[in-house]
């Protein structure tokens, strides 16, 4: 079920109780595909420490076109030809949206997902209500249920593999951007691009924080292992460890994602 349904179900549960609504739900996004027949459904995430949008290089991949909980979720070559790159956003929102969906606590939503009206002055990080995203596998553009997560809550170490969309905070990525305004031109977003909708992050890239701890001061985000390289083997395996980012605010290469468009060369 999709972030917008289970709030949309929430909201008419809340009306039924004399509770309050819940705000509008997210929308689908929209961006091309690893494979021509994953179509404009499809995402290429990638990491900054390896790749740019004019050559992501090495894009989120399904271990051995693993379908199953448990696969390993690694970087692998570009390729068009390659069903393990293909992935959907199976939700997208703000975060308040997610914590009305119950797949965020409410310590999460009270520091990335600023909502006066439920908690009282914002006390989150940067003030603001996040994005946050899950990807599920769908190699040829088929959804598997299968999203990429955390089989247990994040901690330093904890290896990224796939996991049942929809359950819980472990497969929800939220786009940790509190030092960045969107609506400023400085931000540099690539020409033409919604920043949500298209999926086109911010061209530095940006931390993706996992939904299911509430550690904030030092936020277990999406990693790559800083000193391995794609083509190694065995392939080395993302994982979720401290975003802790250096005194001007900048953030170790390895923990910066975006995700391109376009049908992969």
């Amino acid at each position: 079920m999709s972030v917008k349904s289970k709030v949309l179900a929430a909201a008419a549960t809340l009306s039924l109780v004399g509770g309050a609504g819940v705000a509008a739900a997210a929308t689908a996004g929209a961006a091309n595909a690893a494979t021509p027949s994953c179509g404009g459904t499809c995402i290429d995430v990638f990491s900054h420490q390896f790749g740019t949008f004019a050559d992501p290089s090495f894009v989120m991949d399904s271990y051995k076109q693993g379908d199953v909980a448990g696969t390993p979720v690694i970087l692998f070559r570009t390729s068009n030809a390659d069903p393990a790159e293909d992935f959907t956003v199976d939700n997208e929102g703000l975060v308040s949206e997610f914590y009305a969906a119950s797949l965020v606590s409410a310590g999460v939503a009270l520091q990335y997902g600023c909502t006066p009206g439920t908690f009282g002055a914002c006390d989150g990080q940067g003030q603001a209500d996040y994005w946050a995203y899950e990807f599920m596998y769908s190699p040829y553009g088929v959804q598997t249920g299968l999203c990429v997560g955390v089989a247990a809550t994040a901690v330093a170490g904890e290896k990224v593999t796939l996991q049942p969309c929809g359950v819980s905070g472990k497969t929800v990525w939220i786009a940790a951007t509190p030092w960045i305004d969107f609506n400023l031109p400085s931000t540099k977003v690539p020409t033409g691009a919604n920043v949500h909708d298209t999926l086109s992050w911010y061209q530095p890239g940006i931390p993706l924080i996992n939904g299911s701890d509430t550690n904030f001061s030092a936020p277990y985000g999406l990693t790559y292992p800083a000193s391995s390289y794609p083509t190694d083997t065995p392939r080395p395996q993302l994982y979720t460890t401290n975003v802790l980012g250096f005194s001007t605010g900048a953030i170790n290469s390895n923990q910066l994602w975006s995700a391109d468009h376009g049908v992969l060369p």
